[in-house]
């Protein structure tokens, strides 16, 4: 029986062995592309990127579209960084919102992140905070919209938006039947995430791209501008109209900038 079960095991991991590697993030482009990986926000999840990875694969590069815990920026980070060391290729990295902060500190210590890519992100410098940053400069609204904090068995609290004022708040120029199944499907943010501390900031040695819209509700338009000239930003795209969610509403001009990253010496 004994002798069996290891065959029938052995058998199953030959059949899906070849389905594993196929997933895998680990293989470069066969282009000489760089790989580009892609870190979503708080309220939001990888199927947000989907308009912009269309662009890049149909472009001929080679996307991995990393799923963000939201639970610290420390465990993120570490969490793409797992996934940076398992990519044998150059790499740009994205980062949303949040994301920002995680792309910051996941990029140290991984010397194939050539570019880092901040779409309607944070860049804080180290001590700084999100939801501090956020408080900078006036503007933001998501405090109001948030629903009440959801307590969490182990501590600390998750948090939502509101899902009536999740279009307004969050993506505005989405429309409208495309908000609600965002707002309906929201990852949820710990509120120790959005108040944690950088230790790291990446953009400080790893050459940076900045896009957002005029019109983010989340991240104030002038924070977002300040962050992206703190951080010399080789190029900084300002989409008028845009709401916080300028990757899904704007999807070309988020992917032509990552291109241009991607293509820069």
């Amino acid at each position: 029986m004994k002798k069996t079960a290891l065959g029938a095991f052995a058998l199953a991991a030959a059949l899906i062995a070849p389905a594993v590697q196929a997933q895998a993030p680990a293989a470069p482009s066969s282009t000489g592309k760089p790989t580009i990986v892609l870190v979503h926000g708080a309220f939001a999840d990888s199927s947000s990127w989907n308009g912009v990875i269309s662009i890049l694969q149909r472009d001929g590069y080679s996307v991995v579209a990393a799923a963000n815990p939201l639970r610290s920026v420390h465990g993120d980070a570490r969490a793409v960084g797992d996934v940076l060391t398992s990519i044998a290729a150059p790499v740009v990295l994205v980062g949303h919102s949040y994301g920002g902060s995680v792309i910051s500190e996941a990029a140290e210590g991984h010397a194939n992140v050539k570019a880092l890519v901040y779409v309607a992100a944070f860049a804080p410098d180290t001590g700084e905070t999100a939801a501090g940053l956020s408080g900078k400069f006036p503007g933001a609204t998501l405090g109001p919209a948030l629903a009440p904090p959801v307590p969490l068995s182990g501590g600390g609290n998750d948090l939502y938006i509101q899902q009536p004022r999740s279009h307004d708040q969050f993506a505005a120029d989405v429309p409208e039947a495309e908000a609600k199944l965002m707002a309906a499907g929201q990852r949820p943010i710990t509120d120790v995430a959005l108040n944690e501390a950088a230790t790291s900031a990446a953009w400080k040695h790893v050459p940076a791209w900045f896009v957002y819209g005029d019109k983010d509700k989340n991240i104030p338009p002038q924070a977002l501008g300040f962050m992206a000239a703190r951080a010399r930003s080789r190029q900084t795209e300002v989409i008028k109209g845009a709401s916080h969610v300028v990757m899904v509403s704007n999807p070309a001009a988020v992917a032509a900038l990552i291109e241009k990253a991607a293509v820069a010496k």
